[in-house]
């Protein structure tokens, strides 16, 4: 990882990526990762990941934006299905399971959206929680809620990025600085 005054790069499986800084609230400058549109470095990033998956994971889930195309490598390569929870609701959505999020690290209250039929694929299965970055860990424990409430068992917490300090057990491919 190298860092300048406005980027940070990183390098994973032999893809290096120049991370620009944005402001996150009252935590100053954070990199911004994004895997959307950006496929080499969300292949490079997957192949690296699953080797991490806990054993026994039957099921992946994730939340709706950035992560979701690395779960998508994740599960091609993983061969496990996943679900997504949404960050609105959608017209279509039958008696969704609804969950706040207790913090947002760049300052957003947010709330997720769990389709009734894709809350009804946890049911009995151990999860694999995914996500880009985990900083303070308040998504990743909306998601653990959704599952428990769904009536599956949390398996564990699997990051591309883990960034400042979580209580929570995420596995993750590389830290990042708090801030920069």
């Amino acid at each position: 990882m190298t860092t300048q005054t406005q980027e940070l790069t990183v390098s994973i499986g032999g893809v290096s990526r120049t991370l620009p800084t944005v402001r996150a609230g009252n935590l100053g400058r954070v990199p911004l990762v994004e895997f959307i549109g950006d496929s080499e470095f969300t292949n490079a990033v997957a192949q690296e990941m699953v080797a991490l998956i806990p054993e026994g994971t039957e099921l992946l889930l994730t939340v709706v934006t950035n992560a979701l195309p690395l779960t998508h490598e994740l599960s091609d390569r993983s061969g496990l299905p996943y679900v997504c929870a949404r960050k609105k609701r959608r017209t279509y959505m039958q008696e969704p399971l609804i969950q706040d999020v207790p913090s947002m690290t760049l300052g957003v209250a947010e709330t997720l959206w769990l389709d009734g039929p894709h809350a009804a694929r946890l049911k009995g299965k151990r999860v694999t929680i995914v996500q880009d970055v985990v900083a303070s860990g308040g998504t990743a424990q909306a998601l653990a809620r959704l599952v428990e409430r769904a009536g599956g068992t949390v398996s564990g917490y699997l990051a591309a990025f883990r960034q400042g300090s979580s209580t929570l057990p995420v596995v993750a491919i590389q830290d990042l600085p708090q801030t920069l």
